[in-house]
């Protein structure tokens, strides 16, 4: 990890927040995939597009190992991307949706949820409510199981994919499962780990930010929708796998979360992989812990799901 952060440092590209958000959006797409492993060959990969609450279309990918109609139907994750809502989309993760699809022999849907500045807090969480209430209509359609569900995401995805859970907790729908990468879940950024890495590689205070700058007005941080941690109830909500890297400064906010859920009698499998930083998930090439963590949560997928 360390190799690998003095290689990006040498490299010496601008900080994201000193761009505009488009030559942001440019830059952050020119690196993905770089350290990931090659993209894994799926039988079916099919794009689709889901209707929203405000009358707009947003795109999404179906990844899935057997093409349809082979076989029962198959349990499926909805995946939200990282990229601090303001960043990222369907080709930045495309190999990791790949890679969890495979080895949790389920299907994946990513969800291209609207990012800030355009489409503001609540838009967001708005998408991916809307993409889950969807999924679970179409999926027979789809050759999916739509009684076999789980939701996922990757740091600002995570935060999506925990209140996509408090929402499916509401709304009577049972998940058998949360996979929470590294994700944002509270307020302010005034836990101990945003001090102690307030210069971490990858993800700053300066960045995290600006990022926020982008998606949501400080009158509406302590939103549950933006803050899971300070939602008044999370009794019910689905089983929980969170993954968080060690030298992040959202580790922190990550356990405070997992206790949470487990104060409120919700199961919960928590690992923290030692040193390495945010956004490693998208590195798989180059960091061993990340394709252990994709291992992990695949398992966790497969034991959800009652798969071999």
């Amino acid at each position: 990890m360390r190799q690998l952060v003095q290689h990006i440092e040498r490299a010496k590209r601008p900080a994201f927040h000193t761009l505009p958000v488009a030559q942001a959006r440019a830059a952050y797409d020119g690196v993905a995939g770089l350290l990931d492993v090659p993209p894994p060959d799926l039988a079916r990969v099919q794009a689709l597009r889901i209707p929203t609450r405000d009358g707009a279309e947003i795109g999404a990918r179906l990844y899935a190992p057997r093409p349809q109609g082979e076989g029962d139907p198959l349990p499926v994750l909805m995946y939200f991307h990282g990229g601090g809502f303001t960043v990222g989309n369907l080709a930045t993760h495309d190999v990791l949706c790949r890679v969890l699809s495979v080895q949790s022999s389920a299907a994946v849907v990513s969800v291209d949820y609207r990012l800030a500045p355009e489409y503001r807090f609540p838009t967001a969480v708005h998408d991916s409510w809307d993409a889950l209430d969807w999924l679970v209509r179409e999926a027979e359609g789809l050759g999916l199981d739509g009684r076999r569900l789980a939701v996922g995401g990757d740091s600002a995805g995570g935060t999506l994919a925990a209140v996509a859970a408090v929402h499916a907790r509401d709304i009577g729908l049972p998940l058998a499962l949360q996979v929470l990468f590294y994700p944002g879940t509270c307020a302010h950024q005034d836990t101990p780990s945003h001090t102690r890495f307030a210069h971490s590689p990858l993800l700053d205070e300066a960045l995290i930010t600006w990022f926020f700058q982008q998606y949501i007005d400080e009158v509406d941080r302590e939103d549950w929708r933006f803050a899971p941690l300070v939602s008044a109830d999370v009794d019910g909500v689905a089983p929980a796998w969170i993954g968080l890297a060690e030298v992040d400064p959202l580790v922190d906010e990550g356990v405070a979360y997992a206790d949470k859920l487990r104060m409120a009698g919700v199961p919960v499998e928590l690992e923290i992989y030692r040193g390495v930083t945010h956004a490693m998930m998208t590195m798989s090439r180059a960091i061993a812990e990340a394709r252990q963590a994709q291992r992990d949560a695949a398992k966790a997928l497969r034991d959800a799901f009652g798969l071999r």
